[in-house]
């Protein structure tokens, strides 16, 4: 009789039960609380692509690099930006944020860099702002089972995650209104390590967390002017079909497609391997400028592409008449360590670039003007770049 009480009370809450659950791990994993809304992208939202791919100019526009698991870095980069108070709360009113991807590798915090961000982008939604979060070419690499960068504290952290969850899925199970959740590690051979096989569970094409959180990624996104992509767009990748590439990237990672990626993000020449317009001191040709010019010139309204993927060693730079601009400063302490900078854009014209070290901009403009005569809009009317500190 008590367990047809259980099951009767439990049928008539699996919805609560389920969130409560869910609310409990990400607290223990991810350390913050989701809304909960944040659930996978549904493979049936045939506008997801349109929606996301791309939105009008925005007053305030922040662009973020490669994060590589650095959540103090992160932290620093966001509240540079001002768009986040030292509690980890959104500030950033109706500001639209883009990180270039690659929160994955290099650094031990990986699942917590992904849990603000997300966090983040909830609590802008109800702003009217907006955070958006691009794939990178890490990420791609771990959905498809290369964990090269990964370092020891990564996999610990994605052990603890999947003991997590499944504590969570084992707590599902004993109510009968939710039916029976599915194992993770299943089709994972068990003499791999257990933090690999974690690693994988959870990364894998329509894996836990490539399919609530990297699905929702979109992999090129324009913003008035701006047109963001990790490593680089070439007018191919134009003609196949930016919103194309988002939907298509969308179904791989949610399972739907195999375990290879498409095409177009293997190789060197991939939308999140290229590194043509990114070569530090390139000139002319070098720059590979005209294949920039004619990307740009079929995507109406382009002015400019913004990237990351390639370390930029002196700090956020412009090529080609400042058509690219290149984010990747490193930051992370598993990259080169770089100082944390951000490039804000305001009325989609008016470029700065913001960091959060008092004793960096005095520096930093003395090594622009040596080194960096290149930036066009990056520089101000007196020949010095926009650097404004945010401690």
């Amino acid at each position: 009789m008590d367990g047809q009480v259980h099951d009767y009370e439990c049928s008539r809450l699996p919805a609560l039960l389920s969130r409560f659950v869910d609310t409990f791990v990400d607290f223990v994993v991810g350390g913050q609380f989701l809304s909960s809304n944040s659930t996978p992208t549904d493979e049936r939202d045939s506008n997801w692509a349109q929606r996301v791919t791309r939105f009008p100019s925005a007053d305030r526009l922040v662009a973020i690099g490669d994060i590589h698991g650095d959540l103090q870095k992160a932290r620093q980069a966001l509240m540079a930006a001002q768009v986040m108070d030292e509690n980890n709360q959104w500030v950033g009113g109706k500001a639209t944020v883009v990180q270039v991807g690659d929160l994955l590798d290099r650094g031990g915090e990986e699942i917590k860099v992904i849990y603000l961000l997300e966090k983040l982008k909830q609590e802008a939604e109800k702003s009217g702002g907006r955070v958006v979060i691009l794939n990178g070419n890490h990420e791609i690499m771990n959905v498809e089972g290369d964990f090269t960068y990964a370092t020891p504290a990564a996999m610990e952290e994605f052990r603890g995650w999947a003991h997590w969850y499944t504590v969570g899925n084992d707590m599902k199970n004993l109510c009968k209104g939710l039916g029976h959740q599915r194992d993770i590690f299943e089709g994972i051979p068990a003499v791999l390590p257990e933090a690999w096989r974690a690693r994988m569970a959870a990364l894998r094409p329509g894996g836990p967390i490539s399919s609530r959180f990297l699905s929702t990624h979109p992999t090129v996104v324009i913003v008035g002017g701006s047109v963001f992509v990790h490593g680089g767009l070439l007018s191919t990748h134009v003609y196949h079909g930016l919103e194309r590439i988002n939907e298509e990237v969308k179904d791989w990672l949610l399972g739907g497609k195999g375990p290879r990626a498409p095409p177009y993000l293997r190789g060197r020449d991939a939308v999140v391997w290229l590194r043509k317009y990114s070569r530090e001191k390139c000139h002319g040709e070098d720059c590979h400028c005209s294949l920039l010019e004619k990307a740009l010139a079929t995507i109406p309204g382009a002015k400019r592409m913004i990237v990351g993927h390639t370390i930029q060693t002196l700090g956020i730079s412009g090529a080609c008449g400042n058509q690219v601009i290149r984010v990747d400063v490193g930051m992370s302490r598993g990259c080169i360590n770089g100082i944390p900078e951000v490039l804000e854009i305001k009325g989609d014209s008016e470029l700065r670039v913001l960091t959060p070290d008092t004793a960096y901009q005095a520096k930093q403009v003395e090594k622009v003007k040596e080194e960096k005569p290149g930036l066009g809009l990056l520089l101000s009317e007196n020949g010095t770049r926009a650097v404004e500190v945010r401690a």
